[in-house]
């Protein structure tokens, strides 16, 4: 009896792509359908595309959205994926969660200090606030002087998609599965990443000179015990002395040069 008072529950997994094999192979069959159709983005259609539009029906079915309007508003903007900013604002509408999301605005319009911040009511009742975003910060992200940047045309619609972006993440960072949103991908500036190369050891019958040697020293791809072996063996001297350094040699150069002009003068004597 006592067993018969506990609360199950059961998860639903029924919807979701990867939740069983059967849910797979249902996903693959809408997916073909999907690929199928001139109506979805490019980015969908074909059989080539079908596991774009797998992974769409997943993201759909995750947040509860039409998996048209899922892939009508995802874009790929420097190779990330990223949701439409007014796409992300009506999903937090229409969540329930929150009431409509509405803006407010502070400083004068046109000038730097123009912006706003989105804001919304939770069911408690509670005002909750998102970031404030005006014209500097745009300038000083490099948003506003990209080429091409809608921060210069349409300014307040921008700072409205970026309000609305920021309360988004801010109190409801599930919603838009954690990604950016298109707007934000594209006004972000790429940093370019130097490509890490992994110093490689030189095999000594690559080396042909003394000065590919030293590169390869210089390089980090030897060390100095490689570095003397390779001269060794490679380019086949024998274990020398150190060199002089460039004063001592000068030095002693000077010195030779003395003794062949006393000699060829004869005027060399035993304390010369």
């Amino acid at each position: 009896m006592e067993s018969e008072n506990k609360l199950t529950v059961i998860e639903d997994n029924s919807m979701l792509v990867f939740g069983s094999q059967n849910n797979f192979e249902n996903a693959q069959r809408m997916a073909k359908a999907l690929c199928s159709s001139t109506i979805v983005p490019v980015m969908y259609q074909g059989e080539k595309n079908l596991p774009n539009c797998i992974v769409a029906l997943e993201m759909a079915n995750r947040i509860k959205m039409s998996p048209l309007m899922v892939m009508q508003n995802l874009y790929i903007v420097h190779g990330n994926p990223g949701w439409s900013s007014k796409f992300l604002i009506a999903a937090l509408n229409v969540s329930g969660r929150f009431s409509p999301i509405r803006y407010e605005w502070r400083g004068t319009e046109g000038q730097d200090d123009w912006g706003c911040r989105a804001w919304a009511y939770d069911k408690s009742g509670e005002k909750l606030e998102g970031a404030w975003v005006d014209i500097n910060m745009a300038k000083k992200e490099g948003w506003y002087s990209k080429n091409g940047s809608k921060w210069q045309t349409i300014p307040q619609l921008m700072l409205q998609y970026r309000a609305g972006a920021f309360f988004a993440r801010t109190y409801a960072p599930e919603i838009g599965m954690g990604m950016q949103t298109a707007e934000e991908l594209y006004d972000a500036r790429p940093i370019p990443v130097e490509a890490r190369v992994i110093p490689n050891e030189i095999d000594p019958e690559t080396i042909s000179t003394e000065q590919e040697a030293k590169d390869a020293l210089l390089k980090g791809q030897i060390d100095k015990a490689k570095y003397d072996e390779l001269l060794s063996k490679a380019l086949g001297r024998k274990d020398e002395p150190e060199e002089k350094s460039f004063a001592e040699q000068q030095i002693a150069n000077n010195a030779f040069g003395l003794k062949d002009i006393a000699k060829e003068h004869g005027t060399a004597t035993e304390n010369s």
